[in-house]
């Protein structure tokens, strides 16, 4: 691990532990050069599968584009970090528990949905709205029914 401060190659581990419900390990590192602390995250990189598009195209899994939607939903909304990518690690699960190459970005987007529901409900709404293209009012209403139900 290169030292971000001063680029050195030489570092040591002062602490570690497990976060993300184990699915990560955050290191402290000190560089043996500066003497600058910093913190790493280490998590394993298993292989996602492929997102098919509502037009038929393929892309790549996102990570980013996944938590950009979900911070969206949640923006400035009382919902911690840490719940986030809890909520990420589970969608992520899904997924490859599937153990196809491909999902529909259905599939994804209702994985998103049912994790918000659980975090909060307010974000699930705003992306329920234009995850679904809510049109009017009713649209919402009927969204708020099934919440309430």
């Amino acid at each position: 691990m290169h030292c971000p401060f001063c680029s050195a190659n030489d570092t040591k581990v002062i602490d570690s532990r497990l976060v993300a419900e184990g699915h990560q390990v955050r290191r402290r590192r000190e560089c043996l050069t500066c003497k600058e602390r910093y913190t790493t995250f280490e998590s394993a990189e298993l292989v996602m599968p492929r997102v098919i598009k509502q037009d038929g195209t393929r892309e790549p899994f996102d990570e980013e584009k996944l938590r950009r939607g979900i911070l969206r939903a949640v923006e400035k909304r009382p919902v911690s970090a840490e719940s986030i990518e809890q909520s990420l690690t589970k969608i992520k699960s899904a997924l490859r528990a599937t153990g196809e190459r491909e999902v529909g970005s259905d599939m994804v987007g209702n994985l998103v949905m049912e994790q918000l529901i659980g975090l909060d409900k307010v974000a699930y709404i705003r992306f329920a709205s234009v995850y679904r293209a809510f049109e009017d009012l009713s649209q919402f209403g009927e969204a708020i029914a099934k919440l309430e139900k």
